[in-house]
Protein backbone atom coordinates (compact mmCIF):
# COMPACT_ATOMS: atom_id res chain seq x y z
CA UNK A 1 0.00 0.00 0.00
CA UNK A 2 1.38 3.29 -1.22
CA UNK A 3 2.01 6.32 0.90
CA UNK A 4 -0.56 8.35 -0.42
CA UNK A 5 -3.47 5.81 0.32
CA UNK A 6 -2.09 5.83 4.03
CA UNK A 7 -2.80 9.14 4.42
CA UNK A 8 -6.16 10.45 5.97
CA UNK A 9 -7.90 14.02 4.41
CA UNK A 10 -8.33 16.80 7.07
CA UNK A 11 -11.28 16.40 9.05
CA UNK A 12 -13.35 19.19 9.40
CA UNK A 13 -12.31 20.39 12.92
CA UNK A 14 -8.35 20.51 11.19
CA UNK A 15 -9.71 22.31 8.53
CA UNK A 16 -11.48 24.89 11.12
CA UNK A 17 -8.25 25.08 13.20
CA UNK A 18 -6.39 25.88 10.43
CA UNK A 19 -9.11 28.33 8.51
CA UNK A 20 -9.29 30.26 12.09
CA UNK A 21 -5.21 30.57 12.87
CA UNK A 22 -4.66 31.98 9.48
CA UNK A 23 -7.21 34.61 10.53
CA UNK A 24 -5.94 35.18 13.54
CA UNK A 25 -1.60 35.89 11.81
CA UNK A 26 -3.85 38.28 9.10
CA UNK A 27 -5.58 39.76 12.03
CA UNK A 28 -2.29 40.11 14.08
CA UNK A 29 -0.14 41.30 10.50
CA UNK A 30 -3.12 43.95 10.20
CA UNK A 31 -2.82 45.16 13.98
CA UNK A 32 0.99 45.65 13.60
CA UNK A 33 1.10 47.24 10.52
CA UNK A 34 -1.27 49.99 12.33
CA UNK A 35 0.67 50.30 14.96
CA UNK A 36 3.71 51.06 13.44
CA UNK A 37 1.60 53.60 11.00
CA UNK A 38 0.24 55.39 14.46
CA UNK A 39 3.93 55.44 15.88
CA UNK A 40 5.80 56.61 12.82
CA UNK A 41 2.96 59.66 12.73
CA UNK A 42 3.29 60.20 16.20
CA UNK A 43 7.19 60.39 15.81
CA UNK A 44 6.57 62.26 12.85
CA UNK A 45 4.03 64.69 14.70
CA UNK A 46 6.28 64.82 17.92
CA UNK A 47 9.38 66.31 15.59
CA UNK A 48 7.52 68.71 13.95
CA UNK A 49 5.90 69.84 17.09
CA UNK A 50 9.26 70.09 18.98
CA UNK A 51 10.70 72.05 16.31
CA UNK A 52 8.16 74.55 15.52
CA UNK A 53 8.02 75.12 19.77
CA UNK A 54 11.69 75.20 19.77
CA UNK A 55 13.33 78.70 19.33
CA UNK A 56 16.58 77.09 17.48
CA UNK A 57 14.43 74.97 15.02
CA UNK A 58 16.41 72.30 14.98
CA UNK A 59 16.03 71.37 11.12
CA UNK A 60 17.46 74.69 10.48
CA UNK A 61 20.64 73.67 12.37
CA UNK A 62 21.31 70.42 11.66
CA UNK A 63 23.75 71.55 9.07
CA UNK A 64 25.61 73.47 11.80
CA UNK A 65 26.54 69.69 12.86
CA UNK A 66 29.07 69.33 10.24
CA UNK A 67 31.27 72.71 11.41
CA UNK A 68 30.90 71.55 14.78
CA UNK A 69 32.82 68.21 14.13
CA UNK A 70 35.44 70.30 12.17
CA UNK A 71 35.66 72.52 14.62
CA UNK A 72 36.88 69.48 16.88
CA UNK A 73 39.83 68.34 14.36
CA UNK A 74 42.90 69.20 16.05
CA UNK A 75 45.87 70.79 14.36
CA UNK A 76 48.05 68.14 14.45
CA UNK A 77 47.56 64.86 15.76
CA UNK A 78 49.88 64.57 18.90
CA UNK A 79 47.70 67.88 20.26
CA UNK A 80 45.29 65.32 22.04
CA UNK A 81 48.13 63.90 23.21
CA UNK A 82 49.52 66.94 24.56
CA UNK A 83 46.85 67.63 25.71
CA UNK A 84 46.20 64.55 27.78
CA UNK A 85 49.54 65.10 29.48
CA UNK A 86 49.73 68.61 30.29
CA UNK A 87 52.53 69.00 28.25
CA UNK A 88 53.29 72.35 26.33
CA UNK A 89 52.05 73.07 22.95
CA UNK A 90 53.90 74.39 20.34
CA UNK A 91 50.92 76.40 19.03
CA UNK A 92 50.26 78.21 22.21
CA UNK A 93 49.20 82.02 21.96
CA UNK A 94 48.78 83.08 25.49
CA UNK A 95 45.06 81.75 25.61
CA UNK A 96 43.68 79.26 27.35
CA UNK A 97 42.76 76.56 24.13
CA UNK A 98 46.67 75.75 24.21
CA UNK A 99 47.52 76.57 27.52
CA UNK A 100 47.85 72.58 28.95
CA UNK A 101 50.60 72.37 31.59
CA UNK A 102 47.82 74.84 33.41
CA UNK A 103 45.93 72.45 34.90
CA UNK A 104 48.98 70.08 36.18
CA UNK A 105 48.76 69.47 39.82
CA UNK A 106 51.69 69.16 41.60
CA UNK A 107 52.80 66.13 44.06
CA UNK A 108 56.41 67.78 44.36
CA UNK A 109 58.32 70.50 42.20
CA UNK A 110 58.85 68.33 39.11
CA UNK A 111 56.55 65.32 39.84
CA UNK A 112 52.98 65.66 38.78
CA UNK A 113 49.55 64.28 37.60
CA UNK A 114 48.19 65.25 34.82
CA UNK A 115 45.25 67.44 34.87
CA UNK A 116 42.67 64.85 33.31
CA UNK A 117 43.97 61.84 34.90
CA UNK A 118 43.12 63.40 38.14
CA UNK A 119 39.26 64.28 37.46
CA UNK A 120 39.10 60.65 35.53
CA UNK A 121 40.31 59.13 39.02
CA UNK A 122 38.19 60.98 40.89
CA UNK A 123 35.07 60.40 38.47
CA UNK A 124 35.78 56.50 39.54
CA UNK A 125 36.14 56.96 43.02
CA UNK A 126 32.45 58.65 42.94
CA UNK A 127 31.33 55.85 41.27
CA UNK A 128 32.85 53.24 43.43
CA UNK A 129 32.26 55.04 46.60
CA UNK A 130 28.57 55.63 45.31
CA UNK A 131 28.24 51.56 43.83
CA UNK A 132 29.38 50.99 47.67
CA UNK A 133 26.77 52.44 49.57
CA UNK A 134 24.56 51.91 47.14
CA UNK A 135 25.38 47.96 47.45
CA UNK A 136 25.77 47.69 50.96
CA UNK A 137 21.93 49.58 51.48
CA UNK A 138 20.38 47.51 48.96
CA UNK A 139 21.52 44.29 50.62
CA UNK A 140 20.60 45.31 54.27
CA UNK A 141 16.66 45.90 52.30
CA UNK A 142 16.46 43.41 50.06
CA UNK A 143 15.59 40.41 52.17
CA UNK A 144 12.96 42.82 53.96
CA UNK A 145 11.29 42.88 50.51
CA UNK A 146 11.44 39.67 49.46
CA UNK A 147 8.61 37.48 49.57
CA UNK A 148 10.01 34.50 50.78
CA UNK A 149 12.12 36.05 53.04
CA UNK A 150 9.61 38.24 55.13
CA UNK A 151 6.31 37.03 55.71
CA UNK A 152 5.05 40.24 56.85
CA UNK A 153 3.06 42.11 54.20
CA UNK A 154 3.25 45.57 55.67
CA UNK A 155 6.73 45.26 56.48
CA UNK A 156 7.77 44.09 52.95
CA UNK A 157 5.16 46.51 51.15
CA UNK A 158 6.85 49.75 52.98
CA UNK A 159 10.21 48.68 51.85
CA UNK A 160 9.42 47.84 48.43
CA UNK A 161 7.99 51.35 47.86
CA UNK A 162 10.88 52.79 49.51
CA UNK A 163 13.19 51.46 47.11
CA UNK A 164 10.67 52.74 44.17
CA UNK A 165 10.51 56.13 45.29
CA UNK A 166 14.73 55.99 45.55
CA UNK A 167 15.10 54.94 41.65
CA UNK A 168 12.46 57.12 40.45
CA UNK A 169 14.35 59.72 39.97
CA UNK A 170 16.89 60.03 37.58
CA UNK A 171 20.38 60.64 39.10
CA UNK A 172 20.51 64.04 37.43
CA UNK A 173 17.46 65.36 39.51
CA UNK A 174 18.70 63.88 42.00
CA UNK A 175 22.08 65.53 41.90
CA UNK A 176 20.56 69.21 40.61
CA UNK A 177 18.33 68.76 44.16
CA UNK A 178 21.83 68.38 45.79
CA UNK A 179 23.88 70.76 44.24
CA UNK A 180 20.79 73.41 44.98
CA UNK A 181 21.68 72.87 48.88
CA UNK A 182 25.07 71.65 49.05
CA UNK A 183 26.93 73.89 46.54
CA UNK A 184 29.17 72.60 43.71
CA UNK A 185 31.55 69.15 44.37
CA UNK A 186 31.60 65.37 43.89
CA UNK A 187 29.28 65.06 47.62
CA UNK A 188 26.24 65.86 45.48
CA UNK A 189 26.85 63.29 43.13
CA UNK A 190 28.10 60.41 45.45
CA UNK A 191 24.50 61.39 47.44
CA UNK A 192 22.93 61.84 44.02
CA UNK A 193 24.29 58.05 42.48
CA UNK A 194 24.19 56.75 45.77
CA UNK A 195 20.26 57.11 46.11
CA UNK A 196 19.31 55.65 42.83
CA UNK A 197 21.81 52.69 43.42
CA UNK A 198 20.06 52.25 46.07
CA UNK A 199 16.89 51.67 45.35
CA UNK A 200 18.21 50.03 42.08
CA UNK A 201 20.16 47.40 43.65
CA UNK A 202 17.71 46.72 46.15
CA UNK A 203 15.32 45.86 43.72
CA UNK A 204 17.63 43.45 41.81
CA UNK A 205 19.04 41.72 44.89
CA UNK A 206 15.14 40.81 46.17
CA UNK A 207 14.26 38.99 43.04
CA UNK A 208 17.15 37.05 43.88
CA UNK A 209 16.53 36.22 46.84
CA UNK A 210 13.15 35.41 45.68
CA UNK A 211 14.53 32.77 42.96
CA UNK A 212 16.83 31.15 45.27
CA UNK A 213 16.48 27.37 46.95
CA UNK A 214 14.36 27.09 50.10
CA UNK A 215 15.71 24.17 51.32
CA UNK A 216 18.57 25.29 52.99
CA UNK A 217 16.20 27.68 54.68
CA UNK A 218 13.72 24.90 55.87
CA UNK A 219 16.64 23.12 57.09
CA UNK A 220 17.63 25.94 59.08
CA UNK A 221 14.01 26.85 60.49
CA UNK A 222 13.54 22.89 61.65
CA UNK A 223 16.82 23.04 64.03
CA UNK A 224 15.22 26.70 64.89
CA UNK A 225 17.53 29.27 63.30
CA UNK A 226 16.57 32.50 63.93
CA UNK A 227 15.82 34.65 60.83
CA UNK A 228 18.93 36.51 61.02
CA UNK A 229 20.80 32.97 60.75
CA UNK A 230 18.59 31.85 57.96
CA UNK A 231 19.48 34.90 56.06
CA UNK A 232 22.89 34.71 56.82
CA UNK A 233 23.69 30.61 56.17
CA UNK A 234 20.81 29.77 54.01
CA UNK A 235 20.15 32.71 51.53
CA UNK A 236 23.68 35.34 51.61
CA UNK A 237 25.96 31.69 49.98
CA UNK A 238 23.64 31.30 47.28
CA UNK A 239 23.07 35.39 46.60
CA UNK A 240 26.42 36.42 47.38
CA UNK A 241 27.76 35.54 43.43
CA UNK A 242 24.86 37.23 41.54
CA UNK A 243 25.14 40.08 44.10
CA UNK A 244 28.32 40.62 43.19
CA UNK A 245 27.45 40.49 39.41
CA UNK A 246 25.24 43.44 39.77
CA UNK A 247 27.56 45.24 41.50
CA UNK A 248 29.78 45.61 38.69
CA UNK A 249 27.20 45.91 36.77
CA UNK A 250 26.10 48.88 38.31
CA UNK A 251 29.79 50.12 38.65
CA UNK A 252 30.10 50.13 35.01
CA UNK A 253 26.85 52.44 34.84
CA UNK A 254 27.36 54.87 37.33
CA UNK A 255 31.22 55.67 36.15
CA UNK A 256 29.27 56.76 32.80
CA UNK A 257 26.46 58.85 35.15
CA UNK A 258 28.67 60.18 37.38
CA UNK A 259 30.41 61.70 34.36
CA UNK A 260 27.03 63.16 33.13
CA UNK A 261 26.63 64.59 36.72
CA UNK A 262 29.82 66.22 36.67
CA UNK A 263 28.81 68.03 33.83
CA UNK A 264 26.42 69.40 35.54
CA UNK A 265 28.54 70.63 38.68
CA UNK A 266 29.01 67.22 40.20
CA UNK A 267 33.12 67.64 40.30
CA UNK A 268 35.29 65.17 37.87
CA UNK A 269 35.75 64.90 34.94
CA UNK A 270 32.35 65.68 33.09
CA UNK A 271 32.64 69.11 34.06
CA UNK A 272 36.14 69.61 32.31
CA UNK A 273 34.22 68.04 29.11
CA UNK A 274 31.23 70.59 29.42
CA UNK A 275 33.96 73.69 29.48
CA UNK A 276 36.14 72.06 26.83
CA UNK A 277 33.33 71.92 24.36
CA UNK A 278 31.66 75.26 25.01
CA UNK A 279 35.03 76.82 25.37
CA UNK A 280 35.80 75.41 21.32
CA UNK A 281 39.24 73.49 22.76
CA UNK A 282 39.16 70.73 19.99
CA UNK A 283 42.43 69.27 21.59
CA UNK A 284 41.09 68.98 24.94
CA UNK A 285 38.06 67.72 24.47
CA UNK A 286 39.19 64.81 22.50
CA UNK A 287 41.97 63.95 25.09
CA UNK A 288 38.94 63.90 27.21
CA UNK A 289 36.76 61.64 25.21
CA UNK A 290 39.68 59.31 24.65
CA UNK A 291 40.37 59.05 28.52
CA UNK A 292 36.68 58.20 29.19
CA UNK A 293 36.72 55.60 26.04
CA UNK A 294 39.84 54.09 27.71
CA UNK A 295 38.44 54.30 30.76
CA UNK A 296 35.14 52.65 30.69
CA UNK A 297 36.25 49.67 28.34
CA UNK A 298 38.99 49.16 31.08
CA UNK A 299 36.38 48.79 33.71
CA UNK A 300 34.04 46.44 31.58
CA UNK A 301 36.96 44.37 30.95
CA UNK A 302 38.03 44.21 35.08
CA UNK A 303 34.39 43.28 35.69
CA UNK A 304 34.06 40.74 33.22
CA UNK A 305 37.40 39.12 34.84
CA UNK A 306 36.03 39.22 38.46
CA UNK A 307 33.00 37.69 37.58
CA UNK A 308 34.54 34.83 35.64
CA UNK A 309 36.66 34.34 38.56
CA UNK A 310 33.84 34.62 41.35
CA UNK A 311 31.25 32.60 39.02
CA UNK A 312 33.57 29.99 37.38
CA UNK A 313 34.61 30.21 33.83
CA UNK A 314 32.34 27.17 32.78
CA UNK A 315 29.57 29.13 33.24
CA UNK A 316 30.65 31.46 30.34
CA UNK A 317 31.89 28.20 28.28
CA UNK A 318 29.39 27.93 25.17
CA UNK A 319 27.49 24.99 25.19
CA UNK A 320 28.04 22.08 22.34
Amino acid sequence: MSDTALRHPPSETTSLIERHWHELASRRRGQTFLALVLVATFTAGSLWFANETNAGKFWDRLPYLADFVGDLVPRDAWEPVRALFDLPSPYYDGSQKYDYPEGRFYVTQTLYVPQYVEKIVETVNIAIFSTGVGFCLGFALCFFAARNMMPNTYVRGAVRRFMEILRAFPEVVIAGFCLAILSLGPVPAIIALSVHTTGALGKMFFEVVENADMRPDEGLRAVGATWLERVWFGMVPQVMPNFVSYFLLRLEINVRASTIIGAVGGGGIGELLRLSIGQGHPAKTLAIVFLLFCTIIAVDQFSAWLRRKLVGEQSFRAVA
